[in-house]
């Protein structure tokens, strides 16, 4: 054990506990490593593991409309902004879990940090209606869209 030990750099490690760290991790100590580099204290992957959130773009006939994940946060951590030039900014902050001195952590898997989602709306957004409604940790952002104007289709008729 004394060899495995000094291999895993003397990780806390316990062959009966599944949760064990005793997994060598290739990634560790690089700027995205999301894996044993969460571990309490640790600062490395503490803002990758929540640096974007996900969020899906759809057009309907109506609107252009953006879910994103944004489990646990409140509607007052999350920002919903138009800019000049068309662009939507979505934005947020999950603040790390204040830590007691007596407190004894198992396992640190819940991510902390800070994300910014930008996008560039179609000339047919309508920019000044955009609303946003947060439901069981889904941002929903609906951007009404400009009815087209079908061209009017005249008849010619043909002499002759």
């Amino acid at each position: 054990m004394s060899l495995i030990s000094s291999v895993l750099g003397n990780r806390r490690s316990n062959v009966f506990d599944p949760f064990s760290l005793d997994i060598w991790d290739p990634f560790e100590g690089f700027p995205f490593s999301t894996t044993l580099s969460n571990a309490p204290g640790s600062a490395v992957g503490e803002a990758s593991a929540f640096a974007s959130a996900r969020i899906d773009w759809k057009e309907t006939p109506e609107a252009h409309v953006f879910k994103a994940d944004v489990p646990g946060l409140k509607k007052e951590e999350v920002k919903v902004e138009v800019e000049d030039g068309r662009i939507l900014q979505i934005s947020g902050e999950r603040r790390k879990e204040q830590e007691e001195k007596n407190d004894k952590w198992h396992r640190v898997e819940r991510g902390s940090g800070k994300f910014l989602r930008r996008f560039r709306l179609p000339e047919n957004a309508k920019l000044d209606q955009v609303k946003a409604a947060m439901e069981n940790g889904v941002l929903t952002v609906t951007v009404p869209k400009e009815e087209v104007k079908k061209p009017e289709v005249k008849a010619i008729d043909i002499s002759g």
